[in-house]
This record gives C-alpha cells, sequence and structure tokens, in this order.
C-alpha cells in the first residue's frame, strides 16, 4: 500500500510546483547570486501567480546572466529595451530596471564589505525561525521581520521589495519554515535535513 505524501495546501498538484516545493521552498540559502535571485523573483511576481515566474525561471536566469550581480549591474539601456521585449521573463520596464538597479546596490554593499547574506539574515538573528501553522490560511502575508527587511533594503535603494514581498523571500530562502506542521518537509526542516536537492 502505497504511502500518501502530504505536503503544504499551496504546492497543489502541478508538477512543477510539486518539485519546487518539495525540493528547494523553506530550504537555507546564503549564496549572494542565489538569494539575489530569490529577490528578484519574488518581486517579479508582484501581480501574477508564483507558477507563472517558476515556468520562466530559466529564462530569467539566462535574461540576467545567472544573477551574476557583477554582470547585471553593467547592463545599460540597450540591453533594458531588449529584456522588454523578451517573452521569457515578465516584460515589466520597472521591474526589469530595478533588478539592475538592485544588483549596483548589492555591489555597494560589497564595497563596504558587507554581504547581502548579512543583510538579509541579520533580521532571524542568523537562524531559520520556525513557525507551527497548521494550515495556509493561518499563514501571514507578511510580519515585522518582513517589514524591518523591507525597510531595510529600501534604505539600501532596493526596489521591488515591500514587507508582502520580503516575507514571500524569506519562506522562499528558508529564514523561516512557514511549511505547514502535516507537510512531510516541516519536520526535515525542523531537523536540519532540508537541503536543496534541485539541479
Amino acid at each position: 500500500m502505497t504511502k500518501t505524501v502530504v505536503r503544504c495546501a499551496w504546492a497543489g498538484s502541478d508538477e512543477l510546483n510539486v518539485q519546487y516545493h518539495d525540493q528547494e521552498w523553506g530550504v537555507p540559502e546564503y549564496g549572494e547570486n542565489r538569494l539575489f535571485e530569490m529577490i528578484t523573483l519574488e518581486g517579479a511576481q508582484a501581480g501574477l501567480s508564483w507558477l507563472t515566474i517558476l515556468r520562466k525561471r530559466d529564462g530569467y536566469r539566462k535574461a540576467f546572466a545567472s544573477f551574476d550581480p557583477r554582470r547585471v549591474a553593467g547592463f545599460d539601456e540597450q540591453t533594458v529595451e531588449t529584456l522588454v521585449l523578451d517573452a521569457s521573463i515578465v516584460r515589466h520596464r520597472g521591474k526589469i530596471e530595478s533588478t539592475i538597479s538592485n544588483a549596483r546596490t548589492i555591489l555597494a554593499l560589497w564595497d563596504q564589505g558587507l554581504s547581502l547574506k548579512e543583510l538579509v539574515w541579520d533580521v532571524v538573528e542568523g537562524k531559520p525561525k520556525v513557525n507551527q501553522w497548521r494550515s495556509l490560511s493561518e499563514i501571514p502575508g507578511a510580519t515585522s521581520e518582513s517589514g524591518q527587511l523591507s525597510k531595510r533594503l529600501k534604505k539600501l535603494g532596493f526596489r521591488f521589495v515591500g514587507p508582502t514581498t520580503c516575507y514571500a523571500f524569506m519562506q522562499a530562502a528558508g529564514l523561516v519554515n512557514d511549511h505547514e506542521t502535516r507537510c512531510f518537509r516541516y519536520q526535515q526542516c525542523q531537523n536540519q535535513e532540508c537541503q536543496n536537492t534541485a539541479i
């Protein structure tokens, strides 16, 4: 008899979404390029479904040089015009320009001897916060920590980083364990078995 795998309700049945939930979402992330990618994609999601963004993720990685801040910071107006016509990403000029300006802000951080990792993880004192949500309806859209992160990022010059976007980022990057308590990934993440197994 096959045992039923219980997942968070938002994972649904779409294969790509389920794979993302099972392998990536909620895994603590510390790499600068990956954190930049995650902030970018959560900002791009504004007004859209996450699945839409997930389906375009490969397009984003190609369009934005695998989210290397140094390369993206060098994008010029001609590159923006090209990207606005690129159907493999969300063709929103403001979101495209914000990705480039955010890359430049990251470089400015590095120049000061700081890192994006230190900046975002400081909000949870360097350790994932473990929540105990029983259902999707209990999970907030934003928290005091995400508001704090949003304020901090905006002060530095980051764009498309409101409190709700920041909380979605915190969930995705594993700053909080927001898997529902009944989900098989909840205990794995709590027991530090939460590894990113995506290719």
